[in-house]
C-alpha cells in the first residue's frame, strides 16, 4: 500500500509561514511579493488576523501564511497539525532580536521546519546586518555565511532588494524537501481562519494538505461540520476544485470551526454528526478534569483571576492551553470557570465570589442583564475576536497586577532626649543622632528597649530651630514625627527608605 501511494504522490506548493517581533516588517515583506498592499488596507499596517495568500515566482507556486501571533501558530502545531513547511523569522537588521523574535524562534524550533532568516530594512542607515546575525549566534541560529546551516537573506521591504534572493531560496529549501501530496486521498489540512458572517453563516480559511476538494464535498473538524456549498479563493473569487498547499475560504459549516483544527472529508453528514458530538463530550470532560484549584501562594506572589467564555467548546481549549504558556512567575492566571456560550448572569456571580475576577470572552455577546449587573458590580468583561490581541491583553493585566518589590535602606539612627509636643498622630521630639544620616520625608521604626513599639514618617527636620533638609551623626536636631504610637524619652528612631526595583 505505501508504494501504491508513492506512486500517487506529486509535487505540491511549499506552504511558508512568515514569523518575527510585531513591527519588523512581516506584512511589509509579504505585500512586496504579492503586490496587493495588505498593509495599507490594515489598522496601523499590523496584521490582524492569520490570512494566507498564493505568490507566484518563476512559474511556480509559493503559499505564504502570514501570523501575528506566535501562540496561534504553536496551537496549531500542538494540536497535531503541521501548518507549514518553511518558515522566515523575520528581523529588522536596525534593531536585532527582540523578545518577539525569540518567541518565534522557539515556535519555529518546536515545529521542526527548516528556518530561512529575512534581515529586513537594510535600506536604512541604522542597519547592522552583522550585529543581527551575532544576536542569532546567541540563540544557537548560525547563518551559513557564517559556518552554519541558516539561509540568511538581507532584504528591504521598501525598495524590493533582496525578494527575490528569499524567493529563490525558498524554492530550494522546498525541492531539497521534496514536497509532495496524494490527489486521491481523502481532503483533508488545517482551519487557519474563521469567522461568522451574517449574510453567509459560518465560513473558514482553510489550507489543503492532501487530496482534492470541490464544493459539495462533507468536512468535519473538532467542533463543527457541514457540506461546503461553496469555496473561494483569497480575492473572494470562486472555484470549483482546490488543489494540496492551497488556501480557500470554505462556506458550509454547521458553526463556526475553532482556528488551528484539522479537518478531513467524511462519507455522509451523519457520521460527522456523530464525529464531532463524540468529541465534543470528551472535550468536555477533559476541560472538567482540568478545572484547578488556585496555586498556593509564596510572599511576593499573586493570582489574577479569570472567568472564560468563548463561542465553542473546541475554542475554549485552545485558549485555556494558550493561557497556562505565558510565563507565570509571580503572577498567576487562575482560570475560576471555563464555558462556552454567551456571558451570562451567573458568569457575573462567579466572577464576584472569585473576588471581582475579569471576564474574558472570545468571539460571543454579552447578555444585556449580565453587563447591567457588571456595571453595577464594577466586574470587568473584556471581549475578543483575535487570539493574539486576547493574549496581548491578559499578558499586560498580568503585569499590572504584579505585586512590586521594594529594597529598604537604612540612613540612620536618632536617641530621643526630649518630646515637646504631642497632638492626635503628630509629635514634636529632639535627640542627637547617633549613626549615619537622618533626611525630611522618610519613614521611621520607634525602638524601645530593642523591641519595635511603631512606625511612621518624619515630616519636619529643624536645627537651631531653623527648618533643615537633612542632619549627619552628632548633631542634635528637633524632628516632627507623624506616627500612631507616642516616642517616649529613651527611645531609639531608625529612619529609612524603601526603593522599589524594576
Amino acid at each position: 500500500m505505501a508504494n501504491q501511494s508513492k506512486q500517487k504522490s506529486i509535487p505540491r506548493p511549499p506552504v511558508v509561514v512568515v514569523m518575527g517581533h510585531v513591527d519588523h516588517g512581516k506584512t511589509s515583506i509579504l505585500d512586496y511579493i504579492r503586490k496587493t498592499h495588505v498593509a495599507d488596507k490594515e489598522s496601523g499596517g499590523i496584521t490582524q488576523h492569520i490570512g494566507a495568500s498564493v505568490a507566484d515566482f518563476q512559474g511556480k507556486k509559493i503559499t505564504f501564511i502570514d501570523t501575528p501571533g506566535h501562540e496561534a501558530f504553536s496551537q496549531m502545531r500542538q494540536r497535531g497539525a503541521k501548518i507549514a513547511d518553511i518558515a522566515i523569522l523575520v528581523v529588522a537588521a536596525e534593531e536585532g532580536l527582540k523578545p518577539q523574535t525569540k518567541e518565534a524562534i522557539n515556535a519555529i524550533k518546536k515545529s521542526g521546519i527548516p528556518m530561512i532568516v529575512a534581515l529586513n530594512k537594510i535600506d536604512l542607515p541604522s542597519a547592522n546586518v552583522d550585529k543581527s546575525k551575532r544576536e542569532l549566534q546567541k540563540e544557537d541560529i548560525l547563518v551559513e555565511d557564517w559556518g552554519g546551516n541558516t539561509p540568511a537573506i538581507p532584504v528591504s521591504a521598501k525598495t524590493g532588494k533582496g525578494i527575490d534572493d528569499l524567493l529563490e531560496m525558498i524554492l530550494l529549501v522546498a525541492e531539497m524537501e521534496n514536497l509532495a501530496s496524494d490527489p486521491d486521498a481523502p481532503a483533508s489540512g488545517i482551519i487557519i481562519e474563521s469567522s461568522l458572517d451574517h449574510r453567509r453563516g459560518p465560513s473558514a480559511s482553510i489550507l489543503l494538505q492532501d487530496g482534492i476538494l470541490v464544493p459539495g464535498k462533507i468536512l468535519t473538524t473538532e467542533s463543527s461540520f457541514g457540506r461546503i456549498k461553496t469555496l473561494e479563493d483569497t480575492r473572494g473569487q470562486k472555484i470549483d476544485k482546490l488543489l494540496p498547499s492551497q488556501p480557500a475560504i470554505a462556506i458550509g459549516f454547521d458553526m463556526v470551526p475553532v482556528v488551528g483544527e484539522t479537518f478531513r472529508e467524511i462519507e455522509s453528514l451523519e457520521a460527522a454528526r456523530d464525529y464531532v458530538v463524540n468529541l465534543q463530550r470528551q472535550v468536555k470532560k477533559n476541560l472538567a478534569a482540568t478545572q484547578k484549584n488556585a496555586p498556593e501562594l509564596k510572599e511576593g506572589q499573586k493570582n489574577v483571576n479569570i472567568v472564560l467564555k468563548a463561542d465553542v467548546l473546541g475554542s475554549l481549549e485552545v485558549l485555556r492551553e494558550t493561557i497556562n504558556q505565558i510565563p507565570q512567575t509571580d503572577v498567576f492566571a487562575n482560570i475560576l470557570e471555563a464555558n462556552a456560550g454567551e456571558i451570562s448572569l451567573n458568569d457575573i456571580k462567579t466572577a464576584r465570589a472569585g473576588g471581582n475576577a475579569v471576564i474574558i470572552g472570545f468571539r460571543v455577546k454579552t447578555n444585556p442583564d449580565a453587563k447591567a449587573m457588571a456595571e453595577r458590580e464594577k466586574i470587568r468583561i473584556m471581549n475578543f475576536d483575535i487570539l493574539y490581541e486576547m493574549i496581548e491583553w491578559i499578558r499586560n493585566y498580568m503585569e499590572k497586577a504584579r505585586i512590586p518589590k521594594y529594597e529598604r535602606k537604612e540612613l540612620g539612627k536618632l536617641r530621643v532626649l526630649l518630646s515637646f509636643w504631642a497632638e492626635k498622630s503628630r509629635q514634636i521630639v529632639g535627640g542627637k543622632i547617633v549613626e549615619g544620616t537622618v533626611k525630611r520625608g522618610v519613614k521611621i521604626e520607634v525602638l524601645r528597649h530593642d523591641s519595635l513599639v511603631g512606625q511612621g514618617r518624619l515630616i519636619n527636620l529643624q536645627k537651631n530651630k531653623k527648618d533643615i533638609d537633612e542632619a549627619d551623626k552628632g548633631e542634635e536636631v528637633g524632628i516632627l514625627y507623624e506616627g500612631a504610637e507616642k516616642i517616649q524619652e529613651g527611645d531609639y528612631l531608625v529612619f529609612y527608605t524603601q526603593e522599589r526595583n524594576v
